[in-house]
Order: C-alpha cells, then sequence, then structure tokens
C-alpha cells in the first residue's frame, strides 16, 4: 500500500485485512451499493504495532502450533560414479495457531553444520547470534521461519548406475536403481527422467519394477515408486540411432527424484520448542521431510 507515494506497508498480513479478497457476496454489495472499492477505511490495529506480521486480539479455541523440516538434496554424480557436489536446500516451516501474543523460542541440536541462513522478520536477531537460537512471536496460519543450506555432504541415500554401449547404428541403455545408505525410513517416489538424445529414433524400453514411459517429447521417466526389498530395479533397453549414425556421441543426463518422510538427511534435529505468554500449553508437533531436488547422475 502507498501512502503519498511511500510504501505504508508490505505485510500481507496487513494487506489481507485492508484489501478484501474478491467473493460472491462482496459483488452483490458493490452492484447493490455501487461502491466497487474492495478497500477499507480504517487501518488494521496491527498497522503500528511492533509486530505487523501479526492481528491483534487473536483467539483459537485450540492452541498448537506445527514446525516442518523440509529439505531437498541437490546432487551431481559424474559419468565414473563419483559424488562430484551434494548439498541440502532446507527450510523450516510453521504452521502456527495460538491465541494472544505468544512468545517461541526454537533451538535445534546442532546448528554448527548451518550456512546461509535467512529468517522471517519475526525472528530476533541477537539471540541467533549469541546462542543459535529462534526467538520470535509468529504470525498466524502458515509460514517459512528460516531457510538454510548445508553443503559438502559425503553420501547420497539412493544409487543410480547407468551403463551405455553404443555401436552399429544403435546403443544399449542399462540402468540399477539401489539403496546406498539406508536412512531407516521408507524411500517413496522415486523416479527417474532422462531426455532421448536428438539422433534417436526410437527406444524399447523396458524394466522389471516399476513403469516406463516415453513422451511425444523424447522424455523418458521411469516410475519406481517405494523401493522393494525383494529385488533390485532395473531397466534395459535399445536404442535405435538415425541412418549413418554409426553411435551415440551425445549421453544423457538422468535426473532423478525420491521422497523420504520423517527424517532430515541434513542431520538438522529440533531439540526444543519453548512457549511464554500463553494461558494454556499448546499442542505442538515436529514432522520432517527430505525430497531431491535437482539431482543429477551423468553418463
Amino acid at each position: 500500500m502507498i501512502d503519498n507515494g511511500f510504501p505504508l506497508t508490505t505485510e500481507p498480513n496487513i494487506l489481507r485485512e485492508m484489501i478484501a479478497p474478491p467473493n460472491i457476496v462482496s459483488k452483490v454489495l458493490s452492484v447493490v451499493t455501487g461502491n466497487t472499492s474492495n478497500m477499507s477505511n480504517t487501518l488494521p490495529g496491527a498497522t503500528g504495532s511492533c509486530v505487523p506480521w501479526r492481528k491483534t486480539d487473536l483467539k483459537h479455541s485450540s492452541n498448537e502450533v506445527y514446525v516442518d523440516l523440509v529439505e531437498e538434496m541437490d546432487a551431481t554424480i559424474n559419468r565414473d560414479g563419483v559424488l562430484v557436489k551434494c548439498e541440502i536446500c532446507g527450510e523450516v516451516q510453521v504452521n502456527s495457531h495460538l491465541s494472544g501474543l505468544p512468545d517461541l523460542t526454537l533451538s535445534f541440536a546442532n546448528t554448527s553444520i548451518l550456512n546461509d541462513v535467512r529468517f522471517h522478520p519475526c525472528v530476533r536477531l541477537r539471540p541467533w547470534e549469541s546462542n543459535q537460537i529462534l526467538s520470535f512471536v509468529p504470525p498466524d496460519g502458515q509460514f517459512k521461519l528460516m531457510s538454510y543450506r548445508i553443503k559438502k555432504l559425503k553420501s547420497t541415500p539412493i544409487y543410480v548406475k547407468p551403463q551405455i554401449t553404443s555401436d552399429s547404428g544403435t546403443c544399449r541403455i542399462s540402468l540399477l536403481v539401489g539403496i546406498r545408505n539406508d536412512p531407516g525410513k521408507t524411500i517413496d517416489d522415486i523416479n527417474v527422467q532422462f531426455q532421448l538424445p536428438p539422433r534417436v529414433l526410437s527406444a524399447d524400453l523396458t524394466s522389471n519394477y516399476g513403469t516406463v514411459n516415453i513422451l511425444s517429447n523424447k522424455t523418458c521417466t521411469w516410475s519406481i515408486g517405494r523401493m522393494p526389498k525383494d529385488k533390485t530395479p532395473s531397466m534395459t533397453g535399445t536404442l535405435v540411432l538415425e541412418t549413418g549414425v554409426e553411435r551415440l556421441h551425445v549421453f544423457p543426463t538422468f535426473l532423478v527424484g525420491f521422497k523420504i518422510m520423517g527424517v532430515a538427511l541434513s542431520g538438522l534435529k529440533i531439540e526444543k520448542l519453548d512457549f511464554k505468554n500463553l494461558p494454556t500449553r499448546p499442542y505442538k508437533g515436529f514432522r520432517a521431510l527430505t525430497r531431491a531436488g535437482q539431482y543429477e547422475v551423468r553418463s
């Protein structure tokens, strides 16, 4: 919102109170009254507050707060199977439904591994700089409390081993997927995707587990799902090259996807979450999720 050419506020919480979202009731009222503006005539109470991200006089029938560690693993494995790069980009996501003006303190067991941290404006910087503790008055609802990066990880949860040979106008491909380091939780939504090289006319690919689909744009997707316990998933097949092309000179890069519920592969752990200024003890829940980000295996 602009006041005399200067931004008055950019807080989404205040803007939602000042500018009502369009709905059927507002449209009917605008037709009846002739007033097409959905702007409030009064400023919200939080405009002049020291915590403008939070509404004043919030009341909830049940006080609860949920904290999620959501991480994405970026990795690059070269054609020799060597892990060139592996890092994690993570977020601390909070869903808060607390009455009044609560004051929260969140601490971690191992903050020394964190790099490139960024905070929501509600976080007080001094407690973090001195003791690596997140002290904050939370917004109401869901928000991103903090983002971070963890560099130079040494291992990945799964391996993808491609083997490609090419001669006499054809190309034979073999792909194995398995668990490298067991995270202690089930690995779900495993998939491998790659683009067929431009000199490939057709492809015949099969797998002993999961499904293989080849789209019209020559994108091949192998959907494995949950890792089986009784076999190692493999995909094999033949690529037919264009006439006059004896061997393949450009090899595909395999993009890997997966999801692991209940564990943060970075090793980051929440130690405790404390509350102040609350009449009753709220319910608190913690979850963790790790999924693949830009996970590349080169061949």
